[in-house]
């Protein structure tokens, strides 16, 4: 029987009790990422979760033997160049925390590019030298002009996928470029018995809120519209059924308080309207007064500066609060 170390058995009694101290674990790809930022990671993280880098081996058997529920899915996302993870916030702010790790790194070269490379083409920072060959051995159409090395044509490089070649990568160094993304990538986590991918945990929360949002709006249009009473679009409801009803009494000609007013002057103007279409039989005091009459454009457009004023100053107050009112209002509607 082959002797195993006793430090192996330490690693992964550690490891299952850490599983068994935190309610989240993760296992992130640490594929590139040199050592001093791998220090600074770690430091970084230490408030809020503990990484640990050990072989692929004894981390899946720490996955496998801990007695957590489902706790050996997670294994399977071990492989390459691993880390795991504990913390005690939930899965989807783990993967954001992640996100905050990534930076861009130059290529030392055998990597595969996530992404196109291209040089574009314009002035670079060096002047006339044996840089240009180097430039022109992996492609880049080098030339001089005006005491200063320039890239003619706008190269694309390397493709998505290819291998970066040890010669692209130090011209790209030269040039400042820096292809490759390194960081803490996080493969999937385990929480309350469940494993997430890292394609359910990447959430674009920007796109969310904006749904959220959009939501809310359309909920309330359909509750104003259908009269449907909630605490939020109460208040909308009856200023629609006031407007509503004013409308319909000035029309019908039903006189009140409210529409005193508004009947006798809707009456003025078209008093005025069948004046003014009349050539004789008219004063002048009415002529006058025919003549100085604002028109239903200007009287519109006057409103519909009013309307606009009122608007924009909603539109600034409710923008202070924008995100507060979304969630309360999502509550109103649905809770």
């Amino acid at each position: 029987m082959a002797h195993v170390a006793p430090w192996k058995y330490e690693f992964v009694k550690k490891l299952i009790h850490l599983a068994e101290e935190y309610p989240v674990i993760g296992v992130v790809n640490i594929s590139n990422i040199p050592a001093a930022q791998m220090q600074k990671m770690r430091r970084n993280l230490k408030d809020q979760a503990i990484l640990i880098v050990g072989k692929n081996l004894l981390i899946k058997r720490a996955l496998e033997t801990a007695p957590k529920e489902n706790l050996k899915e997670l294994a399977k996302y071990v492989e390459g160049q691993t880390g795991i993870i504990f913390t005690t916030i939930n899965a989807f702010k783990l993967e954001k925390l992640m996100e905050q790790t990534l930076t861009k790194a130059p290529a030392k070269g055998g990597e595969i590019a996530p992404e196109d490379i291209v040089v574009h083409e314009g002035e670079t920072p060096f002047k006339p030298g044996p840089i240009i060959s180097e430039l022109q051995k992996v492609g880049l159409p080098a030339a001089v002009q005006k005491g200063k090395i320039v890239i003619r044509k706008t190269t694309t490089l390397v493709r998505k996928g290819e291998v970066i070649s040890r010669d692209i990568a130090q011209v790209l160094t030269k040039l400042e470029i820096h292809p490759i993304t390194v960081g803490l990538d996080l493969r999937a986590a385990y929480e309350d018995g469940m494993v997430f991918s890292r394609e359910v945990l990447h959430v674009d929360t920007e796109k969310v809120y904006g749904d959220i949002v959009n939501a809310i709006q359309y909920a309330t249009n359909l509750s104003v519209n259908a009269a449907w009473p909630t605490k939020l679009t109460m208040p909308m409801i009856i200023g629609k059924a006031y407007t509503d009803a004013m409308n319909l009494a000035i029309n019908a000609g039903v006189v009140n308080r409210e529409t005193v007013k508004q009947i006798i002057h809707k009456a003025y103007m078209e008093m005025l309207s069948v004046a003014s279409s009349l050539n004789d039989g008219i004063d002048d005091e009415l002529r006058n007064l025919i003549s100085n009459a604002p028109t239903p454009t200007s009287e519109a457009g006057e409103k519909k500066k009013e309307e606009k004023k009122e608007e924009k100053k909603e539109e600034e107050e409710k923008e202070e609060n924008k995100e507060e009112e979304a969630i309360e209002g999502l509550g109103a509607l649905f809770g």
